[in-house]
């Protein structure tokens, strides 16, 4: 629009600013993609329309800025859009039957690949499916069974291709799952994946883009607006290049490169130099915020002080030997990127901030969020008082509490998942957390994060309510916090004039909602630069992913 009017103009029952002293507002303007005006009656800003103004009148309405994921796997979701639904079996039978027809139309020798959103726990069996099961439901392709980002299960074919077999050493730090008669079952995880994963052609680019339309459109119904993706290869970051390029993002995304199966500095050192083409260029939707670790294993596989409840010689698995891991993480920020680094277990927490404690030492003046703990599972008061006091900001999962809580507890013991993402605790001692999902181990949503974190609540009942933490609280883990986390809180995570037009509406005030109507609670409108992504209006993407 030109002159001086609004592009959008929002009457609502209130905006909600996020800004410290500032009471809710009744009406929004924008003009490009920034906000332009604020106004505490609602007709306070009807000077700013104009014969092309898109006006919004929702008497009924509150207004909050759009959220952010500070912690997810968008690419991930992308591929899951053409994979095999398996996330909607409810027994081995129809897991297999899944896979079963989708060989049926797919060419003999091609790849086979299936979501990665599910547990173990919601089939009838309650766990996983091996090699030979999945032979019966093809032995004429390779099968590449994935569950979150840590777990693997392929089927002979695939094994074979990939070389593997009993004499196969495993990597550190990974497994290579062995039956009761130890012979192979097909199960890979951690460092163990690449064996297998290298092996996967180049996904068709068009469709690889218009996964990504339809993942991103499905977190933007929800309430995100920005992600920050914590596995991104550069083939993968590529795909989001030109994603972005030709519109199909419905959300901002911040990268995270992944480090994971790399076993020392020299490495990092080459993948830093894959990097230097994507220095920040001040594009608001699509940047690389830094390098992705992984210390410790997932559920299975986190690096515990005490031995698992299942098993009480093991103790979880460390990747990295933290003498390596300082000089990779070095490498990195003396190139002036950032890094985080997963670590879940206490003996991973307390490992990484012995780590995090010596790249300080010896790069001084680093900026404040350059070294950030992703998970922060375990963390008991004296690691989180550490951590505060060393200035590491940590994003944190209520939703991977809530879905695998029952998978946890046989690994890990009812005390310890009671224990995990102690968000209470974080906050009480003037750590910076944010908030996130975890997709695919856990469900994204804004307001059924906020939910989580507000009532402890999993899918084996409320755990740890000692670490429930405030709506507003919550909120903010998802707003002025993870924008303070990406160093972009003079941009985004709260609404003024001048801060970019993100923000999404809904059709009641969430923060007067009972817990259950919270939980499923999506917005009606999601707003990004101005920008309608999801709602009355938006992009056709947007539209098609509901």
């Amino acid at each position: 629009m030109t002159g001086h009017g609004a592009d959008l103009l929002i009457r609502a029952a209130a905006v909600h600013t996020l800004i410290p002293g500032r009471t809710p507002r009744r009406a929004l303007a924008v003009r490009g993609d920034r906000i332009i005006a604020l106004s505490a009656d609602p007709n306070g800003l009807d000077h700013l329309t104009g014969a092309h103004t898109d006006v919004q009148d929702l008497p009924g309405a509150t207004v909050l800025p759009a959220f952010d994921d500070t912690h997810t796997h968008l690419v991930l979701a992308g591929h899951s859009a053409h994979d095999v639904p398996v996330h909607q079996a409810r027994t081995l039978a129809e897991f297999l039957d899944l896979i079963r027809r989708r060989a049926a139309v797919t060419p003999e020798g091609q790849w086979i690949r299936t979501t990665t959103n599910w547990q173990e726990l919601d089939l009838a069996e309650r766990r996983l499916p091996t090699a030979a099961e999945l032979d019966r439901a093809t032995d004429r392709h390779p099968v590449l069974v994935k569950r979150g980002g840590h777990n693997d299960v392929v089927n002979t074919v695939a094994l074979r291709l990939a070389g593997i077999t009993e004499d196969t050493p495993v990597p550190p730090g990974g497994v290579i799952g062995r039956d009761a008669d130890g012979r192979l079952d097909g199960r890979l995880m951690d460092t163990a994946l690449p064996l297998v994963e290298r092996l996967l052609p180049a996904p068709d680019r068009a469709a690889q883009i218009d996964g990504l339309r339809v993942a991103s459109a499905r977190y933007a119904a929800t309430g995100i607006g920005t992600v920050r993706d914590c596995m991104v290869t550069p083939r993968d970051y590529e795909v989001l290049r030109a994603a972005r390029d030709t519109g199909a993002l419905s959300t901002r995304v911040r990268a995270l490169i992944s480090a994971l199966g790399l076993t020392g500095a020299a490495e990092v050192e080459d993948l830093l130099d894959v990097m230097e083409d994507w220095r920040p260029t001040g594009d608001p939707w699509l940047s690389v915020w830094g390098v992705k670790f992984g210390l410790d294993g997932g559920l299975e596989a986190g690096a515990t002080e005490q031995p698992y409840a299942c098993d009480h010689t093991f103790s979880g698995t460390l990747i990295w030997e933290p003498d390596a891991l300082v000089e990779a993480v070095e490498a990195v920020v003396r190139r002036g990127w950032r890094a985080g680094t997963h670590a879940y277990g206490d003996r991973a927490v307390r490992v990484l901030l012995d780590v995090y404690e010596r790249v300080l030492e010896r790069n001084p003046g680093l900026l404040p969020g350059t070294l950030v703990m992703e998970h922060g599972g375990l963390a008991g008061p004296d690691q989180r008082a550490r951590a505060a006091r060393l200035g590491i900001p940590v994003t944190i999962q209520q939703p991977l509490l809530h879905d695998t809580a029952e998978v946890e507890r046989e690994y890990w013991g009812a005390e310890r998942v009671a224990a995990l993402f102690p968000a209470r605790g974080w906050l009480d001692q003037g750590a910076l957390i944010a908030a996130g999902s975890d997709f695919p181990v856990g469900r994204f949503g804004a307001m059924r994060s906020v939910w989580g974190m507000t009532t402890r609540s999993t899918v084996i009942g409320v755990q740890g309510p000692e670490h429930a933490i405030t709506y507003d609280e919550a909120v903010a883990l998802h707003t002025t916090d993870a924008a303070r986390l990406l160093g972009e809180d003079r941009l985004r995570g709260s609404l003024g004039p001048g801060r970019l037009a993100d923000l999404t509406v809904w059709d009641r005030d969430p923060a007067r909602c009972p817990a259950d109507t919270l939980r499923d609670l999506e917005p009606t409108h999601t707003v990004l630069g101005g920008r309608t992504v999801h709602g009355p209006g938006a992009d056709s993407g947007a539209r098609d992913a509901r």
